[in-house]
């Protein structure tokens, strides 16, 4: 789901099927990402607050600008969070701009391949140029012909099917920029999350009764050897399974313990930094930030090397 790598397939296979189908193995779990590898600490330095507000690649960028360069650059994304354009960065506005900075790589590559599925270039794409590009023109007729495991690759196209009408919010089968991210990245947009959840069963219910068991869980992220003793995480996993997965203790999880599981309710790291970015530059008090309040604490926002910046100057010019 993250990656878009050419299908590698033996034979006639590997001549019309183009992109990989979006099932893969991968972390069950979905924790709410933290905004940078710094501790947040004001007292010491702003690195923290620096990489949640621009990125831990644009915050390197900018490490490199003059103070007055920062503040210029530091305007017009102010101009970019102002949604509504009424003058003011409220708090959802904020939160909204941490976060889509935070899945920058997520556009980026979906922006970097975007023109792979959009074969009519009207900047969508709809269901059948995806299915098309990545099945072949063959699953247009629903018939895999020559081709090795026909019954799991249409349940594949199904599944991406299935996926597809789900991100697609107006139901007209042709995906925007953002209903296509959401289709392609499911666990970040709320709005999926219930598909992640169907998908999980699916891919652990190995007995097909609609929920998993401890056997199933175990099996998803580890494979026996022969004779081989099992390890102490594993023993461990069952035990978080009847003590903490299992909530009714059936012996199974369900629907909600699944999504439980997979979905726990961490903080939300951009809602809190949104908060705390507001409350040390609102003079004001009004529970929302101008843009000269912004500049006016620009250092906490952006400017990450401003008072080394002269002296990193004149040490390179000593180098040469």
């Amino acid at each position: 789901m993250r990656t878009f790598l050419v299908l590698l397939l033996l034979g006639v296979f590997a001549s019309w099927v183009i992109c990989k189908p979006t099932q893969e193995k991968k972390g069950r779990v979905q924790h709410s990402k933290d905004l940078s590898d710094h501790k947040h600490d004001d007292s010491k330095d702003f690195q923290y607050d620096h990489e949640a507000f621009l990125g831990k690649e644009e915050a390197k960028t900018f490490d490199q600008l003059t103070p007055e360069e920062s503040q210029e650059r530091l305007g017009k994304i102010v101009d970019k969070i102002d949604g509504n354009k009424d003058g003011f960065i409220t708090g959802e506005e904020l939160k909204y701009w941490i976060t889509h900075t935070q899945n920058r790589y997520i556009y980026e590559n979906v922006n970097k391949h975007w023109a792979d599925y959009d074969s009519n270039k009207d900047n969508k794409i709809s269901w059948e140029e995806y299915k098309n590009t990545t099945y072949g023109y063959a699953a247009g007729e629903d018939q895999f012909y020559d081709v090795p495991d026909k019954e799991r690759y249409r349940k594949m196209m199904k599944r991406d099917e299935r996926r597809f009408k789900q991100a697609d919010k107006d139901g007209d089968l042709i995906a925007t920029r953002d209903e296509f991210t959401a289709f392609l990245h499911p666990e970040e947009f709320d709005y999926m999350k219930d598909m992640v959840v169907t998908e999980t069963i699916e891919d652990m219910d190995r007995n097909g009764d609609g929920s998993v068991d401890v056997n199933e869980y175990i099996a998803d992220m580890y494979t026996p050897e022969t004779d081989e003793p099992e390890p102490e995480w594993v023993k461990t996993e069952r035990q978080q399974f009847k003590e903490h997965r299992d909530l009714n203790k059936d012996g199974k999880l369900d629907r909600s313990e699944i999504s439980h599981w997979i979905h726990p309710h961490d903080y939300d790291h951009s809602e809190l930094e949104a908060k705390h970015l507001i409350y040390e530059s609102d003079k004001d008090k009004d529970d929302k930030l101008t843009k000269k309040e912004i500049l006016d604490n620009w250092n906490m926002f952006v400017g990450s090397q401003a008072t080394n910046y002269g002296e990193d100057l004149t040490r390179r010019h000593d180098e040469f």
